[in-house]
């Protein structure tokens, strides 16, 4: 079983529970679009800069290309709103958790440009449509599915982790709803 498909496997319990708790925010609603971004903003820069302080880089050259932390505080701002603080980090020992962290994290751009038919035209959505390089997510999983790790749980607990990241995140800003 590929990487790739083992971390589809055995996340989607996670992925699923994520997709169904941000159901919860109305991206038409600028109130609930705000929450959602502020969710967001909890998460999203604490695994970004776990990852760069691990060393994505040298998995992913093209990672600076990647990142959407200054997209989503753009967005946030753009709203007159701003960022809560985030969430700490979570742990990436090694290439393993590398891997499944930027996994969930390349991921939710798929699931974010689905979410931005939501949004309504007139409100800011660069976090949710990243204009990045051509071909980028394809790209991204061939170097997954070539990554060679054989420590597959530990990518799965990280990829896990940052799943639980973004559940408590949420819950975070649905609570102060």
């Amino acid at each position: 079983m590929s990487l790739r498909s083992a971390l589809r496997a055995q996340t989607a319990d996670c992925h699923a529970e994520v997709d169904a708790l941000f159901g919860n925010f109305n991206l038409s609603d600028i109130n609930d679009y705000r929450a959602f971004l502020r969710s967001h903003a909890r998460a999203v820069p604490s695994v970004e800069a776990a990852l760069e302080q691990s060393g994505i880089t040298r998995l992913l050259p093209d990672w600076p290309e990647r990142r959407r932390t200054s997209l989503l505080l753009a967005d946030i701002a753009e709203l007159g709103d701003s960022a809560t603080s985030p969430l700490p980090q979570p742990e990436l020992r090694n290439e393993a958790s590398l891997w499944g962290a930027v996994y969930v994290l390349e991921g939710s751009k798929l699931g974010g440009a689905m979410l931005a038919k939501a949004v309504p035209a007139h409100l800011p959505s660069r976090y949710l449509s990243p204009q990045g390089p051509k071909g980028s997510m394809r790209a991204f999983m061939e170097r997954l599915d070539t990554s060679g790790i054989d420590d597959i749980a530990g990518a799965v607990a990280a990829a896990r982790d940052v799943f639980c990241l973004f559940l408590r995140a949420a819950q975070l800003e649905l609570e102060a709803a």
